[in-house]
């Protein structure tokens, strides 16, 4: 795939959505960290309806850590590996606290030194939360690169490396949005919906589907 043809994808898919940004809901760096953290192998909806409640009560790495495992787990626990991951959120906190003042670092080193954060969260908490160009590659961005042709590769890394690469300055902002986005509700796994797709005729996925006749 060549550049005019990767610019048109992204020109297209920002055209229908000017300002995308992740479905997990927060208020601060901290919020989206805990967030993100929460949400491996789960839903962001799962993850949400879950952080209403847990922030409305503890927002801060000082307020979670004074809730402990014990108090932490009753937030979570509708959340698929609640206890491991409310281990690591209490850790992370207390190293917040005890190492940066409370405050989440700007930092890729740092950020994945903290306990449940690994590459990928700490790609979305600097792009999404600190606007630093970061390619974070969930299942649905690593299934459209390869997909389409975007960027195509084996593993996540070579991914990541590809679509920093290849994807335009002026899109590489937003560009995780729109393709994780694109992934979860039109290029999905089972059956990619090509008929409802803005970039169809763009993408170089030879076995295009048709719509399914009604009822079926």
């Amino acid at each position: 795939m060549n550049l005019e043809k990767r610019s048109a994808i992204f020109a297209r898919l920002k055209e229908v959505n000017p300002h995308p940004t992740t479905e997990l809901e927060y208020t601060s760096p901290f919020e989206l960290l805990i967030a993100v953290i929460l949400s491996a192998q789960a839903t962001d909806v799962s993850v949400n309806k879950a952080t209403r409640k847990l922030f409305a009560v503890a927002s801060t790495p000082q307020a979670i850590a004074a809730l402990d495992v014990d108090g932490l787990i009753p937030y979570i626990q509708t959340i698929g590996l609640y206890r491991n991951k409310a281990k690591n959120v209490i850790e992370t906190c207390r190293i917040l606290c005890e190492q940066h003042a409370g405050v989440v670092p700007r930092d890729r080193e740092a950020l994945q030194a903290l306990p449940g954060v690994g590459r990928k969260t700490a790609n979305v908490v600097l792009n999404t939360a600190f606007g630093i160009a970061a390619m974070a590659v969930d299942t649905h961005i690593f299934r459209v690169s390869n997909r389409t042709g975007i960027a195509p590769g084996k593993n996540v890394d070579v991914v990541e490396q590809k679509l920093m690469k290849f994807i335009p300055d002026e899109y590489i902002m937003d560009a995780h949005h729109w393709l994780i986005l694109h992934g979860r509700y039109t290029c999905i796994a089972r059956k990619p919906q090509c008929w409802n797709c803005v970039i169809a005729d763009l993408c170089e996925f030879k076995p295009k589907t048709a719509e399914p006749e009604h009822g079926v």
